[in-house]
């Protein structure tokens, strides 16, 4: 905890400030320096100050190339005093975002390894292999000290897995939410070697399918250093990740041992693996894992998976079709009645899904929107009560006209089934898409299969007798068990989510969402009890009782979405940059100018709770698209425009800004190239954050650059995004566009666009910007700062 304290202490440590770049640097140095002084004669302790320069381009944020520039990793190996051949990475950052002392984003983890050193340096046991620590200072600048170190250091040659310390929360359990890929091995050595497991190949898969707006350096190592690793993530209480209240009395203790006795233990059973040293020849298929309640994790093959998926999806196929093809006079007769309860079944949750999302979107229309952000319980009253409400009166209504006079046990016993040949279908079409997410269908296959095998005498019997109830249930136990607890996991990860998630994403709708798909999931062996039991009435009754007051009391807007609780603050996300924007025609003057501080609300309510409080926002100054101009002429720090919706966001007329260091932008050369293209060269010096947009004229093409790799990547819209970064005494920028052009172009070939942003120091907070903050409400989290916009036609 003395590591996380101090760490915090120096105060947001942003990329090129003297915070991140000086003084959080020269504490790592001091800490190592100490316990390499206290090591033992066992150990070899190596340390090297890295500052890469660089680009590359990611198909993160809707694709994007970024540039960096003497930023700063802290890089120490461990190794036997004989020296190792192989290695292991165990990678943290020390940067932070603006405004915010980044305690669990990701300092925590950085006092975590350094711990762990300290305790594998005193210890007397020879490693078998070496054990690199990273300490990267640039990952909120989108994964660029992770590429500097992985391109361009000596060691990284040596590296043959990695493990990567993130947050999406701050504190509680870590969770394993990605590995390899393709290398079952590191998944076993977590198994074996971790204390306090935590782990879901489900977090792993909607990680990856880009759901989540956010990435780690796992991505960067595998994709750019092609070396497998487990990726780890603080996930509870995500409503103050990236915020000022990140701090580090927020982590307890207990969060910071467990992570360390699991990150240690794993890390020393890599170190002393055979498998490290080969572990390319142990490259073979995914795997599917997760943990039973965090005591333990089942791991096994994907390939292994597949078989087992099959032959039980295969069981429950011949049990249903020996079934239904049994008496042979019947065999029409049954097969019938099952897809008619099979169909039943699938329209009552289309059913239940638009009903529920009609609520969603009139709650989201008349603006009471993340009225459960504070409140989860909300969300189940309204949403939950809803989805049971509507699956129990479709059923209802089916029994009551459509199944009139039918032996109840018979229905019941048609519906069972009708449920368990969806699950073996949902299970057959899963495991052929290659989703390792199927074994959960596997689980609701073959439990539900056993448990009516044993007690199918009982399901004949008239009515629900209390004995088939407690047999039923306990057959139930364990897929009912693991959907509760792996559903808490995915509501403590999303819901903090959505606060942050942008205008565009309807919040209610997605979360209604997922509570309609575990009711779904949750009802689909108890809707036959509709059947079974005589009359539903009392709990459709009280279910729409429930709804509907709710329903009210959200409407009414008793429940506001925020909170400014000291103990648990749930804030809205505000960001307010001071811009001052010019224009430049193709002769170098400015045809256009003005200034304003442009606001953003961060999630769907944009900030229409916020207007009350600052009258001055207010419809006249909606954010206006320079339609001429890349990202509307805005100074976007990154290419999410199209999370947010202009109409959303306000630009409020303010005076100029003057920098002290303000930008410099120079077209050093301008070469007609082969292939009647041409090539500009500039030059460029400003501030620590600039991001760069370029748009061809018409007729023009961007065919090659000196970024990346070469070759342009386009963001969604068709504009080019260039976000670049650089640490303390960096040369100036240089780069060259090539474009193909036609001949004539006399109203210029491109339009190219630079913002300079000011995060931190004297130029960070205008007067304005600094009185303008100081009037939000308390149950706000603003982050502001100065920038400038400039157009130019080439």
């Amino acid at each position: 905890r003395g590591y996380l304290d101090n760490i915090t202490a120096i105060g947001p440590r942003t990329v090129g400030s003297p915070e991140n770049e000086v003084l959080a640097v020269n504490y790592l140095l001091e800490q190592i320096r100490g316990i390499e002084r206290e090591s033992t004669d066992a150990h070899k302790i190596s340390v090297d100050i890295q500052r890469p320069t660089g680009s590359f381009s990611i198909d993160f944020l809707g694709g994007f190339t970024s540039y960096y520039a003497n930023i700063t990793n802290v890089v120490v190996k461990l190794e036997p005093r004989s020296g190792a051949e192989h290695a292991v990475l165990s990678n943290c950052h020390f940067d932070s975002v603006p405004n915010t002392p980044g305690a669990s984003d990701d300092a925590v983890s950085c006092a975590v390894m350094l711990e762990i050193l300290n305790t594998l340096s005193k210890s007397s046991e020879s490693l078998q292999h070496a054990v690199i620590f990273l300490f990267n200072g640039a990952e909120e600048n989108i994964l660029q000290a992770s590429h500097g170190f992985i391109t361009q250091h000596e060691w990284a040659k040596s590296i043959r897995a990695f493990i990567n310390l993130e947050a999406a929360g701050v504190g509680g359990k870590e969770l394993v939410f990605q590995t390899g890929p393709e290398n079952p091995w590191l998944v076993q050595a977590y198994v074996v070697a971790a204390k306090h497991p935590f782990a879901s190949v489900v977090a792993q898969e909607i990680f990856q399918s880009g759901i989540i707006p956010a990435d780690t350096d796992f991505r960067i190592y595998r994709d750019f250093g092609n070396v497998p690793g487990i990726d780890l993530a603080f996930i509870e209480n995500g409503y103050i990740y990236h915020t000022e209240y990140d701090t580090s009395d927020r982590i307890l203790t207990d969060s910071i041992q467990r992570a360390g006795d699991n990150i240690l233990a794993v890390l020393k059973y890599l170190a002393t693996s055979e498998k490290l040293a080969k572990s390319f020849e142990y490259r073979h298929g995914n795997v599917v894992f997760f943990d039973i309640l965090g005591l333990f994790v089942l791991a096994y093959p994907a390939r292994v998976g597949t078989i087992m998926n099959y032959i039980t999806a295969a069981i429950a196929f011949f049990y249903l079709s020996k079934k239904v093809l049994q008496p042979k006079p019947r065999a029409v007769h049954n097969l019938k009645k099952l897809f008619t309860a099979f169909s039943l079944t699938l329209t009552s949750w289309v059913c239940t899904l638009v009903a529920v999302l009609m609520v969603a979107v009139f709650v989201s229309i008349i603006g009471r929107a993340l009225s459960w952000y504070t409140h989860f319980y909300v969300s189940v009253s309204l949403y939950g009560t809803a989805a049971a409400a509507k699956l129990i009166l479709v059923h209802m209504l089916a029994k009551k006209f459509f199944y009139k006079n039918m032996n109840e046990q018979y229905l019941g016993d048609v519906f069972f089934d009708a449920s368990l040949m969806i699950w073996s279908i949902a299970l057959a079409v899963m495991t052929q898409m290659g989703l390792c997410s199927a074994f959960i269908c596997t689980l609701w296959v073959a439990f539900p299969l056993l448990t009516k095998l044993m007690i199918h005498k009982e399901f004949s019997q008239k009515g629900a007798t209390i004995k088939f109830i407690v047999m039923y249930m306990l057959g139930m136990f364990v897929p009912y068990l693991y959907m509760l607890y792996l559903s808490w996991t995915v509501f403590e990860m999303f819901t903090p989510v959505m606060g942050r998630s942008g205008s565009e994403i309807p919040p209610d709708m997605v979360l209604a969402g997922f509570i309609v798909i575990f009711t779904m999931i949750l009802s689909s062996y108890f809707i036959n009890f509709i059947y079974l039991v005589k009359s539903t009435k009392t709990t459709l009754v009280t279910l729409t009782t429930v709804f509907v007051v709710t329903l009210i009391l959200v409407c009414s807007g008793i429940f506001f979405p925020y909170s400014s609780d000291a103990a648990n603050p749930k804030p809205k996300r505000v960001f307010l940059q001071h811009t001052s924007r010019r224009f430049h025609d193709i002769d170098g003057n400015v045809v256009k100018s003005d200034s304003g501080i442009w606001i953003n609300g961060f999630d769907y309510n944009g900030i229409s709770h916020i207007t009350p409080h600052v009258p001055e926002i207010n419809d006249t100054i909606r954010t206006p698209c320079e339609e001429q101009a890349p990202f509307c002429g805005l100074p976007w720090i990154l290419p999410v425009h199209f999370m947010f919706r202009l109409v959303k966001n306000w630009y409020l007329p303010a005076p100029e800004i003057l920098p002290r260091s303000p930008i410099q932008f120079k077209l050093l050369s301008k070469e007609l190239m082969p292939m009647n293209s041409v090539r500009l060269s500039f030059e460029v010096s400003g501030p620590s954050h600039m991001s760069l947009y370029v748009r061809p004229r018409t007729g023009s093409a961007l065919s090659r650059w000196s970024l990346g790799d070469g070759m342009p990547v386009a963001s969604l819209g068709g504009d080019y995004f260039v976000f670049y970064s650089r640490g303390l005494h960096a040369a100036p920028w240089r780069f060259w566009v090539e474009l193909t052009a036609p001949e004539k172009h006399s109203d210029g070939i491109v339009s190219l666009a630079i913002a300079a942003h000011y995060f931190f120091g004297e130029d960070q907070k205008s007067p304005q910007l600094h009185a303008l903050l100081e009037r939000l409400p308390n149950w706000t989290f603003s982050s502001g700062w100065s920038c400038t916009y400039d157009l130019f036609v080439f």
